[in-house]
């Protein structure tokens, strides 16, 4: 295989998921696909699908639920990313004590959650990368003053930098 291939495999699995473009083997695709990370827009139906086949695809041995192993494999298979120590205990930790892992239902919950998150973050990377028109990599009150005056030229000039003052207060938090 040439460049641009990604490899995930869990320790309990012995099948590998190859990830070239948007196309994976076991019929799901990377974060970088137009199905789960890509620009491409698809349907909660959908995407509810993929999730469910990507747990079926995971839950080793058909228990019913995924252990630790068979979440990080589900993530790196729809998110195209390995889920850190701290995030698969945190969702380990949300698991009722009656249960061994996640359930079908708790899981969609999570990808749900998850791609919510990531829609919002890929957005607010978009505007930001619109408002810094220099490549900065950091916005400026004149970079936002003169986003502004594009999308809402009507905007009073003092609401423009009572906002800019409002977004550098949290962010210095």
């Amino acid at each position: 295989m040439n460049g641009g291939v990604v490899v995930a495999r869990g320790k309990l699995k012995e099948s590998v998921f190859v990830a070239k473009g948007s196309l994976v083997e076991a019929g799901m695709c990377a974060a970088a696909g137009p199905a789960e990370g890509g620009a491409g827009r698809v349907s909660g139906e959908h995407r509810r699908t993929r999730w469910t086949k990507a747990f079926e695809a995971c839950d080793e041995g058909n228990k019913g639920y995924l252990n630790r192993e068979d979440y990080k494999v589900a993530v790196v298979m729809l998110f195209g990313y390995k889920p850190s120590k701290m995030e698969v205990d945190s969702v380990m930790a949300s698991v009722q004590e009656s249960q061994s892992g996640i359930s079908l239902d708790k899981f969609l919950n999570l990808m749900s959650t998850k791609k919510t998150a990531q829609l919002y973050h890929s957005e607010a990377r978009h505007l930001f990368t619109a408002f810094d028109m220099q490549c900065k990599g950091f916005l400026s009150l004149s970079d936002f003053q003169r986003a502004f005056r594009i999308v809402a030229p009507k905007l009073p000039e003092r609401t423009i930098v009572e906002a800019f003052s409002y977004f550098t207060s949290k962010l210095s938090k």
